[in-house]
């Protein structure tokens, strides 16, 4: 079964706070919200596996952990994931960065990719999903979908700020995929913007109404 997982380290919390604030501008809000990035990434890659390797310290030789190979990607949901990428490389430099864009069609109301572009070994890579928000889900499920059809077997997804709707739909349509979060909200409102959230994310990270 699927995850839920709520990283309630202090830092976190502090600083989602000031990410929700109205008041916070573009600069300090793009600022906090790569800060947060590279919290939240330190905390979902608590579990990679190690290895042991022997080295030369100045004193003598002796074992000690080194990550054992896990390969990781990146995955930003366009545009406002972008905004997470640079905090999470801080962290795990070495990981690829893929990009998937979409959008629904205003008639079909159904998702149609616009951009999917992956690293090549993607079915071989454990992968992180992000996006600011997981508000009614689709976003993120049709991410999930355009992954998995090019061969992604492992994916994790990450968010500042969830809704337990979109939660619902995400682990309803994707029992395999766990979900990281900095908060948990109370509910959606009638125009799917989650309460209290923060209001647009990409507005917010890029400046743009």
């Amino acid at each position: 079964m699927p995850k839920i997982h709520v990283l309630d380290h202090p830092l976190i919390q502090h600083k989602v706070t000031y990410i929700r604030d109205i008041n916070t501008g573009t600069k300090e809000f793009r600022e906090l919200v790569d800060e947060v990035a590279t919290l939240m990434a330190y905390e979902i890659t608590r579990n990679l596996p190690l290895t042991q390797k022997e080295i030369e310290t100045p004193i003598g030789k002796g074992m000690s952990g080194v990550l054992a190979g896990k390969k990781l990607g990146i995955v930003p949901i366009l545009r406002a994931g972008l905004g997470m990428v640079e905090g999470i490389l801080n962290l795990i430099p070495a990981a690829k960065v893929g990009h998937v864009g979409l959008y629904r069609d205003p008639e079909t109301l159904q998702p149609v990719e616009y951009y999917v572009k992956l690293p090549s070994d993607v079915s071989e890579r454990e992968l992180i999903l992000v996006d600011p928000m997981l508000a009614t889900g689709g976003s993120a499920i049709d991410a999930v979908h355009a992954l998995k059809k090019r061969g992604a077997k492992n994916i994790r997804f990450m968010c500042l700020i969830a809704a337990p709707e979109g939660v619902k739909a995400m682990t309803d349509a994707h029992p395999d995929v766990d979900i990281y979060t900095a908060a948990l909200d109370e509910k959606l409102d009638e125009k799917g913007y989650i309460i209290p959230g923060l209001g647009d994310a990409g507005d917010r990270l890029f400046g743009t109404k």
